[in-house]
């Protein structure tokens, strides 16, 4: 594993640390935000493996959808969390105040850990990792 790949999964273990916080302070759409983050780091670590990367959001969840879901290394329900996330981070970054439920935010949070568990799993796993 590389220093950049180390890099990305520590900020998104951080990323679900601030998720978690966020979400016991009421605040459920910046939560929903940071679980996105969390997903979106552990995308790019795991595509380094690929030795890909890419400067768009929408590149790095095509690329995943491709790499590891269209492969068969991840089931299809991770992409779609990655998708979902992307969509409900933007409502809550910049959607109506109490447009992100704390239910939606809770399933993030979980989501995200998943997420984060079923990429660290393929990491230890490669041979270029």
């Amino acid at each position: 594993m590389t220093d950049e790949q180390r890099d990305l999964l520590a900020q998104a273990k951080d990323s679900i640390g601030a998720a978690k916080l966020l979400l016991e302070s009421g605040y459920p759409g910046f939560s929903a935000s940071r679980s996105y983050y969390a997903m979106f780091y552990a995308a790019e670590a795991v595509l380094l493996d690929r030795s890909v990367s890419f400067s768009k959001h929408s590149a790095v969840i095509a690329a995943f959808g491709m790499h590891y879901v269209k492969t068969g290394l991840v089931p299809s329900e991770y992409h779609r969390f990655l998708t979902e996330a992307f969509s409900l981070r933007h409502s809550g970054d910049y959607g109506q105040r109490g447009s992100v439920t704390l239910g939606h935010a809770q399933e993030q949070v979980s989501r995200a850990e998943r997420f984060l568990k079923i990429v660290e799993d393929l990491m230890e796993q490669s041979p270029a990792s």
